[in-house]
């Protein structure tokens, strides 16, 4: 868990200054602003959309007395995908995007589904029913 933190909090921001340099050489300073902004901004218009897709399915679902398993997935995925959008860098968004985006977010969600049932069986996540 140490060397995911440790890859998140140190080498992935040191990553994104570094390309963003790059970026700002390349094809310049107020350009590499606005890429950064437009994607910020059409990130979270995908991840709004998407959302409010996701809960109708959640909502279809309930309605017909499935659980919603999927679409709490899908919303996981969104709510990870729209944050890093948010966050200013070409490595983040383009996670991001992964994520927002519904035939890239079913690649993944398996495995984010392993994880999760990994942490149930180490007990790392606890499940409370009523």
């Amino acid at each position: 868990m140490f060397r995911i933190l440790f890859a998140l909090i140190i080498i992935v921001p040191a990553l994104e200054i570094g390309l963003l340099v790059f970026s700002g050489n390349t094809i310049g300073v107020w350009p590499t602003i606005l890429l950064i902004i437009a994607t910020g901004v059409i990130g979270a218009w995908l991840a709004k959309k998407q959302g409010i897709e996701v809960l109708k399915k959640a909502q279809e679902d309930i309605s017909y007395g499935y659980p919603p398993a999927n679409a709490i997935m899908d919303g996981i995925c969104i709510l990870i995908g729209g944050t890093l959008l948010l966050t200013p860098g070409f490595i983040t968004d383009a996670l991001g995007f992964f994520l927002l985006l519904p035939p890239t977010r079913n690649t993944i969600k398996p495995l984010i589904g392993r994880i999760i049932q990994r942490m149930i069986n180490n007990g790392q996540f606890t499940i409370i029913r009523r």
